[in-house]
């Protein structure tokens, strides 16, 4: 709500939508002149003016989101769903937000960790074949809500199969981590990759720098916290993989940090902030792909 109506440039806030009257969102939305419903996706569907209304997003829980989806989908309205109930296509928009997600009716952006550790295995898959790709995903304790912990099976199920449908690697695994750490720490994501064989390991540094530079466009907080690290491995001293036996080649692994925006949350919820960040960027760009659209069919008739 605060990213679309601080600088979104094709999209306008209907309404808040919650199920606790007391809740603190619900009452900076009626403070900052947004509509707020009390009573979930049942007062939506209430609302005057609900036909008008072309994109929701859905920052509940993977369970919540199946039953709003049965509820919101046979109206018509596209739904951006923040969850991992991954009932619509996986997206990550600087990776494969193409002209197909943006007209899907139900378009699901993974995960936090997913948004963060997605773009690091399709840049290493751009130069290079990934045979398998893991991720840890370390967030604050306190930024961790119920949904949050409800959805750590989702979570490590639809990252992991993220990275290989989206990220391009042939094997995959997601572990995340909640972190009681005080002060609180700022989200931690670390991707192992291994790439078989030999590679060029300046193409594919140079490669994770430019998907960073490109994920950074929408979310500002992220970036690299050290160098790219490379680990050679050759028949003398190969790795031992658990199911696939003696590997020779190279690990890559990248440390990233997200720093949240703190527009509402703090600056140490990184992991919420992504999720928010790469919504808006993908709404907007479904919202201008819509508004494209309506040109050229005015300009036909």
């Amino acid at each position: 709500m605060i990213k679309i109506l601080r600088g979104a440039d094709t999209l306008t806030m209907a309404a808040m939508v919650g199920i606790d009257p007391a809740s603190d969102g619900l009452a900076r939305a009626r403070r900052m002149g947004v509509a707020a419903i009390t009573d979930g996706v049942a007062g939506l569907l209430a609302l005057p003016g609900f036909k008008d209304i072309k994109l929701v997003f859905d920052a509940t829980s993977a369970s919540a989101h199946r039953a709003n989806w049965a509820a919101l989908a046979p109206t018509g309205v596209r739904v951006l769903d923040l969850t991992p109930a991954a009932i619509g296509p996986y997206c990550v928009p600087v990776v494969n937000l193409d002209e197909d997600h943006l007209r899907a009716a139900n378009l699901n952006l993974v995960t936090c960790g997913g948004q963060a550790t997605v773009p690091i295995a399709a840049a290493i898959a751009q130069v290079a074949p990934v045979a398998y790709a893991e991720i840890v995903s370390s967030i604050s304790a306190k930024s961790a809500g119920p949904g949050t912990r409800a959805n750590i099976d989702e979570f490590t199920e639809t990252t992991a199969r993220a990275l290989r449908e989206v990220g391009g690697a042939a094997r995959s695994k997601a572990v995340m981590i909640l972190n009681p750490a005080e002060p609180p720490m700022l989200m931690r994501n670390t991707v192992y990759c291994l790439v078989p064989g030999p590679c060029d390991h300046a193409a594919i540094e140079a490669s994770i720098l430019a998907m960073a530079e490109r994920v950074r466009a929408y979310v500002p907080g992220y970036r690299l916290k050290q160098q790219v690290q490379f680990d050679t491995y050759g028949p003398d001293d190969s790795l031992h993989i658990t199911g696939t036996g003696r590997f020779t080649g190279t690990k890559v692994t990248v440390m990233l940090e997200v720093t949240g925006a703190a527009h509402y949350l703090p600056a140490y919820a990184g992991n919420l902030d992504i999720m928010t960040s790469a919504a808006l960027a993908t709404a907007e760009r479904i919202a201008q792909h819509s508004l494209d659209a309506a040109h050229r069919a005015g300009a036909l008739r």
